[in-house]
Formats: structure tokens, sequence, C-alpha cells
């Protein structure tokens, strides 16, 4: 028995790019069902995907992560694709990332994306792209080399499984560090990567949506790693407590006076956040590995 296999393509505002995409995923994978989920697109993106034959539903929550959301609850398969409808991933690939996710028992393959036209990236995607991978590689202990492709396989395991969170652009570095964090099996598949047709626009801001993925790593920091994050705070205060604090001390023990009062309450404030935030750490970090039990007994639990 086949496995049923889902090519999921959110879309905004791509009827320039959207039927070739659907044509070439038709191409490769002729016994797919593909779906596209256009999210208040204000061009003929519908129309276009409609005339492919592809089925076309709607989220009407603005931003990616919303609409991978939306698509990992409604859609039921064995093998799920998820690729952009602007045409610039290596879609001849994708029976190469399935049989990859097959042969290897994964439940994630990233299209790890290699460059053949100088337009395919903004000098800003691109260093953007570099930099926040980095991040997820030294924080989290990754191996990706392209933590920020859109062009992915996943199994009904993980799909079903996976807590979305994220609205917009985020999705990807959630998908990523979830893995991680779970320690899910994983692997990249280089594949190119192209300039959009001529006509369309990219929807990612490189200083708006560079600033929310940025955050979301730190958010994932905090929430994956408690202690790690809230012991620096913790370091943080009380080196900023010795800073206020020790003139005073030096000040006592000279003159066995405390003549600045409203410093020394400073000094003791900072030592009892200090305090405080590592005690926050431990309690968190207690919190973040229950979650991540819970998180792999339903990963465990879930029936291929």
């Amino acid at each position: 028995m086949s496995d049923e296999i889902a090519v999921i393509i959110p879309c905004y505002n791509e009827e320039v790019a959207i039927a070739s995409v659907i044509r070439k995923f038709k191409m490769v994978l002729p016994q797919a069902k593909i779906y596209v989920y256009d999210n208040n697109s204000s061009d003929n993106t519908i129309e276009k995907a409609k005339a492919e034959g592809a089925i076309v539903r709607s989220e009407h929550l603005q931003g990616k992560g919303n609409v991978v959301r939306r698509m990992f609850a409604d859609i039921d398969a064995d093998i799920y694709v998820m690729s952009d409808g602007d045409e610039t991933y290596d879609i001849a690939k994708t029976p190469k990332l399935i049989q990859t996710l097959k042969d290897e028992q994964l439940d994630m393959v990233i299209g790890m994306r290699k460059e053949v036209d100088l337009a395919a990236y903004r000098v800003g995607h691109r260093w953007g792209n570099w930099m926040l991978t980095k991040l997820v590689q030294y924080f989290f202990n990754s191996p990706l080399e392209d933590m920020l492709s859109g062009f992915r396989v996943f199994s009904k395991r993980f799909v079903k499984t996976f807590p979305a969170q994220s609205k917009g652009f985020e999705i990807e570095t959630e998908l990523t560090v979830h893995a991680l964090s779970s320690r899910i099996p994983i692997k990249e598949v280089e594949t190119d990567y192209f300039a959009r047709p001529e006509g369309s626009v990219s929807k990612l801001s490189t200083l708006k949506d560079g600033i929310r993925i940025l955050l979301m790593i730190v958010n994932l920091i905090k929430d994956e790693k408690a202690l790690f994050f809230f012991s620096w705070i913790s370091i943080f205060f009380f080196l900023a407590s010795l800073l206020v604090g020790i003139p005073v001390i030096e000040e006592f023990l000279n003159t066995g006076l405390v003549p600045r009062i409203p410093t020394t309450v400073l000094a003791t404030g900072l030592v009892i956040c200090s305090v405080v935030s590592l005690l926050v750490g431990f309690v968190l970090d207690s919190v973040s590995k229950s979650r991540k039990e819970v998180r792999r007994l339903a990963y465990l639990n879930y029936k291929i």
C-alpha cells in the first residue's frame, strides 16, 4: 500500500508563480493531493490555483505560522511536503527528500538551499539567515546549515504532535528547535534555490521579520533552557549589585557608617533580584523538563 502524500503550500499574493508550482508538483508527485492555503490574497492566487486542480482553502489569520498551524490540523496524510508558492525551490528534488525520510526513518527532511542565482537571496536575507542559523547551532547544538528553509518533508507523527505557536515567518525556527529539543530525527538534503519569477515579490521583510525570528529564538531559549537563560540574568543583577555596593561596603569598613542609604537599598535590591532570577531558573527548568516529557510521550504514543 503506497503512502498518502499531501503537498501543502501556504500562499499570499502568489498569482505569478502558483500555477507553475502546482504543475511541477503534479509532474514529480502525480499521486499526491495538492493543497493551497490562501492567506487573504488580494490578487488572483485562488483562481490560478483552482484552475490547476489544487484543493484550495483559506486561513484568515494573517501570517505564515497561522497558515501552517491550520494546514497541520486540517490535512490528514502519511507524508507531508511543505513548499512556498513562489517557485524558488527545486521541486524536482521532492522525491529524493521523501525517499530520504522513508529510508532513514526520519520525521523531518529539510531542503537545504544552494543558491544557483545571485538574485535568489537579497543580501540582508543571506546574512540574516546565516546569523540566525548560527545562533540556533550554538544554543541548541544544531547540525543544520539552513534553518529557515521553507521546503520540508514531514512524517505524520511529526505534524500531528507539533505544538505550533508561531504567527509569521518564525514558523521555520519553531519547527527546527522543536525537533532539536525533542531529539526528533531530522536531516538536510541539498537542493537548488532559484530567484523569484519576474513580477513576484517577496513578503519577507529583512529587518521586521528578522527581529521577530530573533525574538522567537530568545523565547525558545527561555522555554527550553530556562536555567541557562535565567542564570545569565542572575549574574547580570549580581555584577550590577557589586558595582553599586562595593563603594558602600568600603566606606562602611573604613568609617563604620552607611551614609548612602539609597545606594545601599539599590544594591540590596539587585542582590535580591539576582537570587530570585536564579530560583525562577530552577523552577522553570523543572517545568521545561516536564513539558519535554509530555511532548515526547505524545510523539511516542502517536500511531503511525
